[in-house]
């Protein structure tokens, strides 16, 4: 468990918000690249303490658990957007930092909803955040001849990491689904990667069914590719599907629905 403090926050698109995190105790972060993930723990109000739950090995979410609701701190899972060691902070103190892109969400109404949302766009400069590291996910298995990344929004984070850090000979296709055209970024990347970005219509409710449709509509995978599906639930589950169908094994496939989106309720039909 690391601990650290807001620094700077900064709106980089429609949908991202970044806020940037620093503190002595992130000098020994061991940063691997990829989609380095961690677990984010926010105090349970603007201004209230930070109460972490204690760390022993693998095991932290039955203390954590165990913290009293009133202290209990608020929990998500987020990618390394960047980290920086090795530079001094304002007081001339050694210490490192480390970005968080956070996707906003807004309800039906247009307003902005989600704790961490909320957190990114009005967090005070010094307020207390704590980080436990989690490691990496995407582990392509040593014959994989290429990649096949597919991901909403929210997965950003992790596949910009990921391409920036592939060997340069990779070969394969990523698929990224973005609310705004202003979303879209410019990656460097692999040349034998082929990168589609998809905005999707203002009208449609559920996030990933245009990268579901552009997955479909490309070629199929090698035998040999290692598939990486990540975002809204039924995206992953779906792009799993898809792959597998189109004759990858299910162990070279790595999925994981990072939210779920319900279902619209249907009107009655009833006179």
């Amino acid at each position: 468990m690391f601990t650290a403090q807001v620094r700077a926050t900064r709106r980089l698109s429609p949908t991202f918000q970044r806020v940037t995190v620093a503190g002595p105790d992130l000098a020994s972060f061991d940063h691997q690249g990829l989609d380095h993930w961690f677990r984010l723990f926010l105090p349970p109000e603007p201004g209230a303490a930070l109460v972490l739950p204690e760390v022993e090995g693998r095991t932290w979410w039955q203390p954590y658990l165990d913290l009293p609701d009133e202290v209990r701190p608020h929990c998500s899972n987020y990618t390394v957007a960047g980290y920086r060691s090795a530079s001094h902070g304002p007081d001339g103190a050694f210490d490192a930092e480390l970005d968080i892109d956070v996707v906003l969400h807004h309800d039906h109404a247009g307003q902005l909803c989600g704790g961490v949302a909320i957190w990114a766009t009005t967090a005070q400069i010094g307020s207390p955040m704590g980080l436990l590291d989690q490691g990496v996910l995407f582990d392509p298995p040593s014959d994989a001849d290429e990649v096949v990344l597919v991901s909403d929004e929210s997965g950003i984070p992790a596949l910009r990491g990921i391409v920036h850090d592939l060997p340069a000979d990779t070969r394969g296709r990523v698929v990224i689904e973005v609310p705004h055209a202003d979303d879209i970024e410019t990656w460097i990347a692999p040349p034998g990667l082929d990168l589609a970005w998809c905005v999707r219509a203002v009208e449609e409710r559920r996030p990933g069914r245009l990268a579901l449709s552009t997955l479909r509509e490309g070629p199929a995978p090698s035998p040999l590719a290692y598939g990486f599906v990540i975002g809204e639930s039924t995206l992953a589950t779906a792009g799993r599907r898809w792959l597998v169908g189109a004759g990858l094994a299910k162990d070279r496939i790595l999925f994981s629905g990072f939210y779920k989106v319900e279902p619209q309720e249907r009107p009655s039909t009833a006179a």
